[in-house]
């Protein structure tokens, strides 16, 4: 089975990940770009955001569809951190199905819109909507592809500014890989994140993608049929991505699950049997982490320990599990440790695609499911225009 990072490009193309391959290996060279990128931008970036975060009454929500919706939910906690204020991560298909409620607040917002194509309906219809039943609303648009609709809509605009990521960030295959952690990295960095956190990270995913990929590859066991992924605060978003990661490359064939690590034991626990492997992903922060060890303590006293895999920093040994532990990255908070985590999930889905048989770059050769989401039907939002009639 094609898992190792060695598989050549013929024999990748033969089994139907050549671009999905590509993708997750190349990202450590597409977070120099977005370092670098953000550095060149600073001086425009903060021209459109330090008049906005200097309104106490700000609102900031960020916004997605999939995917894109879970780099909001991992970057909200640190981002609420950072800046001292309330961040709310909420999906485009909530707002777009709900605007009256997400949307009650008529209060200065800023919508930070993040989106691989830009053109998932989505996407777009909340932008629209926001403009609709807000009175004062700015817009941050973070996408992969220029020629998408959300970039050709706002690049433009007074009160908009769109961040564009580096074109090898605009995944071909099916499912988001270095768009989501270009996206993630890069509204860490505008909002005042630490440049200096990017290297260690694109050292840390280097030693994934080349010599630590077999090891991660072979945790991706024929007879397991169902995956857990774990998490707490900001990693609890990524193992919902995680999770999604699975089921996308896997066309459903390898069954996934994702809860906190508190919250695991309240009904979701029932999941587990022997044909099962849990990934836990440790938090950085001393306190949060007594939680994440507690709970591979427990499922390494339910099912077979060498099924409980505790992904972590260097430095932390969670006993009884399988670690997955990296250098240089102690002390760095989980937003940015996420980025890294999530390689060890992409390399274990299409590790699974490839034990399945399915195709990783189109796992849905009938089109049931789409790389960008079709058969959305928009409704106007009617009554006054507000939100509230």
């Amino acid at each position: 089975m094609p898992e190792s990072r060695s598989v050549t490009t013929e024999r990748a193309e033969s089994e139907g990940s050549r671009f999905t391959v590509r993708e997750i290996c190349h990202q450590p060279e597409v977070w120099h770009q977005v370092a670098t990128g953000i550095a060149v931008d600073r001086s425009r970036i903060d021209e459109f955001l330090a008049p906005l975060l200097a309104r106490p009454d700000l609102r900031i929500v960020l916004t997605g569809a999939g995917t894109s919706a879970f780099v909001g939910g991992v970057a909200a906690p640190e981002l609420s951190r950072l800046l001292s204020r309330r961040i709310e991560a909420i999906a485009t298909t909530d707002l777009v199905s709900n605007p009256r409620e997400f949307l009650a607040e008529d209060v200065p917002t800023l919508l930070v819109s993040f989106a691989r194509s830009g053109n998932s309906p989505e996407s777009v219809a909340a932008t629209r909507l926001a403009d609709e039943c807000l009175s004062d609303v700015s817009h941050l648009i973070v996408t992969c592809d220029p020629a998408g609709q959300l970039n050709q809509e706002h690049r433009d605009l007074e009160h908009s500014c769109v961040l564009l990521m580096p074109a090898g960030a605009n995944d071909q295959g099916f499912a988001m890989t270095s768009s989501f952690t270009s996206m993630l990295l890069s509204v860490l960095l505008v909002f005042g994140g630490d440049a200096q956190t990017v290297e260690p990270l694109i050292r840390a995913a280097e030693g994934l993608v080349g010599p630590g990929w077999d090891a991660i590859a072979d945790l991706a066991a024929p007879d397991c049929d169902r995956v857990v992924y774990l998490g707490s605060g900001p990693l609890t978003a990524l193992a919902r991505e995680s999770a999604l990661k699975l089921l996308e490359l896997t066309a459903g064939r390898v069954v996934s699950h994702y809860d906190s690590s508190l919250g695991f034991r309240h009904g979701p626990k029932s999941v587990l049997n022997d044909r099962t492997l849990v990934v836990v992903f440790l938090s950085s922060d001393e306190y949060t982490r007594r939680y994440d060890l507690d709970i591979v303590a427990e499922l390494r006293d339910t099912i077979d320990p060498a099924r409980v895999v505790a992904v972590a920093p260097d430095g932390v040994v969670a006993q009884g599990g399988r670690p997955v532990t990296f250098d240089g990255l102690d002390g760095v908070n989980d937003a940015y440790l996420a980025s890294v985590y999530v390689v060890v999930a992409q390399i274990l889905a299409l590790s699974f695609a490839l034990h399945v048989g399915t195709t990783p770059d189109n796992p849905f050769p009938d089109g049931n499911v789409n790389r960008v989401v079709k058969g959305v039907r928009l409704y106007p939002l009617g009554g006054d225009g507000s939100g509230r009639g």
